[in-house]
């Protein structure tokens, strides 16, 4: 009898075992989503800091205010302005059409967050050591698990996990405190500084805005644009994408006002963060300012309001549908922001720079988003860090203006000191240029050896009098490209032109010399079609880049 039991307890111990590896997948995502996670308290009011009643110097005798709004993951065709648009977008176009288009502008480099350590400080990867995105605990072990069960024609994404058990916490893989900010830089000129929505450069201690310079911070704290359940979203789930399947299990809706508590948003994110920008720029119209808006859309998850989602009409897939609605926010978010510095009489001292931090991604399987580009997000081809850039600067910066001349993130930080009549931190190399002259019709950008520099890890790009060198180390590929003559990236001259493949091998060399080791070590790295999204399965003779991170 005892004998009986044992077996029967064996067999559905076996039974078991068996039935959650073939879902253990399923049962990782879920320990994801049930993990230990910070309360979260109802949404309050923020406190934010009052500016004086009324101004002691005339408005046109102050420092220009400055507002800077940063979208992700926006594609380059994604505006009207730029390419086809997939919706009108004619407040962003608006913008562009009063000041300055610069129509070769990118981005620091094809992720998120070392571009913003860029366009914050004016500095590459090689001075600071900021070169891969942090990605939340664990994020990259389960990626790489449903990537590489995926069979989607592509070498398996490697998953490091020593690098990732030596990293420091998610939170803690931050800008350090050393690294001068362009918020610290107007500090010394009497700005109010202040920073709303995704932040990505460490959120404790040395590394939270506030102590990188702003007086006031209402950061991202979480993944969500609404709650999934919320009655006014419209969901868009990427079921092929392994970053999408962690992003909706891990996610929850939450912020933070200068490191307090975390307590919901009151709506959903770009609407919210847009409210409170608004509140930002009435309470401090009697003094410069500056508003640092970085809105989280048109990042996965695709969540839209409903409104939003019914506004834009139909689109075959969904997710594109909730991607043009998730747009549709951004425009009105942007034409929002113009419209109260009207009313408040600011608009004519207010200089507005729009951009985003790279491309779009090929992981959400919409393949025009980068349209003519070649690329995405997580790679340096054009469709990976081509973004857009305008200035607005009334009276400073003639409408109209349109700029061929390549501008990058890292021109920004010395751009908005100039403006702002700042001066550049002592004893602290600057990479980027000041680009107001030539916007303004008063100069020329002048940059060393006409270059501009792109890395992640062994992958390294120079883009240098109008030739582009990319060196792919992980896997020994070099494409070189006239993109004056082939912008698009589809003509590789490696093989006929070793002379121009040395004379910019020769410029890497000398950017990577004594460049300081990356501060957080990569944990990942995964091949990227360029030119297939995450839903198309690669051929032999696709071409691919991989990605470190």
């Amino acid at each position: 009898m005892i004998k009986r039991i044992l077996l029967i307890l064996l067999a559905v111990i076996v039974a078991g075992g068996a039935l959650a590896w073939f879902n253990r997948k399923e049962l990782i995502l879920l320990m994801v989503t049930r993990a230990d996670r910070p309360p979260i308290a109802e949404n309050r009011s923020v406190p934010w800091q009052q500016g004086p009643a009324e101004t002691s110097v005339p408005l046109e005798e102050r420092p220009p205010n400055i507002v800077f709004i940063l979208l992700d993951d926006l594609g380059i065709n994604d505006l009207t302005v730029l390419g086809d648009g997939i919706i009108p977008t004619p407040n962003m176009d608006a913008l562009a059409a009063r000041g300055a288009i610069f129509t070769n502008a990118y981005s620091g480099t094809g992720t998120c967050a070392p571009s913003r350590a860029m366009l914050l400080t004016g500095r590459y990867p090689t001075r600071t050591g900021f070169e891969f995105t942090p990605t939340p605990n664990n994020m990259g072990r389960i990626v790489t698990m449903f990537a590489n069960d995926r069979n989607n024609g592509l070498p398996d994404t490697v998953y490091d996990r020593a690098a990732a058990e030596s990293s420091p916490d998610f939170q803690d893989q931050g800008l350090p405190a050393d690294e001068v900010t362009i918020a610290e830089v107007l500090k010394t000129r009497g700005y109010h500084t202040v920073h709303i929505g995704k932040w990505h450069l460490g959120n404790s201690g040395e590394f939270h805005p506030n102590n990188q310079g702003f007086d006031e911070s209402l950061l991202m704290e979480d993944l969500l644009h609404l709650p999934v359940d919320d009655p006014n979203v419209v969901n868009a789930k990427v079921d092929f994408d392994p970053i999408d399947k962690f992003l909706w299990a891990r996610g929850d809706f939450s912020t933070s006002y200068n490191g307090s508590d975390r307590f919901r948003p009151g709506g959903y994110l770009a609407d919210y963060w847009t409210d409170e920008s608004l509140k930002v720029i009435e309470t401090n119209r009697n003094q410069p300012f500056f508003l640092y808006l970085a809105h989280w859309g048109v990042h996965t998850p695709l969540q839209a309001t409903r409104e939003d989602y019914e506004a834009v009409g139909e689109f075959e897939p969904d997710r594109l549908r909730v991607y043009a609605a998730m747009l549709r926010s951004l425009d009105r978010s942007v034409g929002r922001i113009v419209e109260k510095l009207e009313a408040e009489g600011l608009a004519e001292n207010t200089m507005i720079i729009l951009s985003s931090d790279n491309g779009a991604p090929g992981y959400v399987g919409l393949p025009d988003l980068n349209a003519p580009y070649r690329g995405w997000k997580l790679t340096l081809f054009e469709g990976g860090i081509r973004v857009p850039m305008f200035v607005s600067w009334p009276g400073k910066i003639p409408a109209g203006t349109r700029i061929d001349t390549p501008v990058a993130h890292i021109d920004l930080m010395p751009t908005i000191a100039a403006a702002a009549g700042a001066a550049l931190p002592a004893g602290v190399e600057i990479d980027g240029q000041d680009i107001l002259p030539e916007a303004m019709g008063t100069g020329s950008i002048i940059r060393p050896d006409d270059a501009i520099f792109w890395q992640s890890g062994a992958y390294h790009v120079v883009r240098a009098a109008g030739w582009k060198l990319q060196v792919d180390g992980n896997q020994g590929k070099t494409w070189l490209f006239d993109l004056t003559t082939d912008p698009t990236e589809k003509t590789n001259l490696a093989a006929s032109n070793p002379q121009k493949v040395a004379e910019l091998q020769a410029l890497l060399d000398r950017h990577h010399a004594n460049a300081r080791p990356p501060l957080y070590p990569s944990t990942t790295r995964s091949p990227i079609a360029l030119d297939k999204t995450g839903e198309d399965k690669a051929a032999p003779e696709d071409e691919y880049v991989i990605w470190p991170n």
